[in-house]
């Protein structure tokens, strides 16, 4: 799968795990939905930063294939750091670094237009939270074996998610598990293993520092 379809859908992903904490613009179908969305939004408010450990499992319905990678997201407010087995990404609200271990590049851009909206979650954020339908689909078991509500977001405008499926703990009120369908027929499951709250990283945590890759090929695209 192309580099920048995982950047897409790893950026998609943290922009809809924002979104479940910035619900007033989510216009929900049954008491049930607002009550939890309610309390996710809490559990946000009161985090102070964020660690998410998570396993994407992603699938390509047209070029057949698939594949399974770890990683960890960082996340402050419209910044954030990810990290994936090949690349590592960094976004402080305004400049992006990717860095790609295999070529050892450093990719710098100021993502405008609709390249933001593939790069910056917080643009995905502030798209998107005003424009799902959220409807309670019932309770399940989460991979995690904890109780856990079901609900399906669907955009109301013409967009490049079909839908998202997700798994909020019952009693903790975070997301255990994300799946986000996609018109060009990429489809990701985030399974999140843990989440940290209380990591209040500095600003500067949040940009990409030369010093720590000496021997990278800075490319400068701004």
């Amino acid at each position: 799968m192309k580099r920048e379809n995982k950047i897409k859908i790893c950026c998609i992903w943290v922009a809809v795990f924002l979104c479940l904490w910035v619900t007033p613009g989510v216009r929900v179908l049954g008491q049930n939905v607002a009550s939890i969305l309610d309390k996710a939004a809490s559990a946000y408010e009161e985090s102070d930063g964020l660690t998410v450990y998570f396993t994407m499992q992603t699938r390509s319905d047209v070029q057949k294939v698939s594949e399974s990678f770890d990683g960890t997201v960082d996340i402050k407010g419209d910044k954030f750091v990810l990290k994936t087995p090949d690349m590592i990404t960094w976004f402080d609200g305004t400049t992006q670094w990717s860095f790609v271990e295999r070529n050892a590049e450093v990719n710098v851009s100021i993502p405008t237009g609709e390249e933001l909206q593939v790069t910056n979650p917080a643009l995905l954020l502030r798209s998107y939270k005003k424009g799902f339908t959220a409807q309670y689909k019932g309770e399940s078991t989460a991979p995690n074996g904890k109780a856990a509500y079901d609900i399906e977001l669907v955009p109301k405008k013409k967009s490049d998610i079909v839908r998202v499926e997700l798994q909020i703990e019952k009693f903790s009120a975070l997301p255990v598990s994300i799946a986000v369908f996609s018109k060009n027929g990429i489809n990701s499951t985030i399974r999140i293993s843990k989440i940290k709250t209380g990591v209040n990283q500095p600003d500067g945590f949040f940009v990409f520092k030369e010093k720590d890759y000496p021997d990278a090929e800075i490319i400068d695209l701004r």
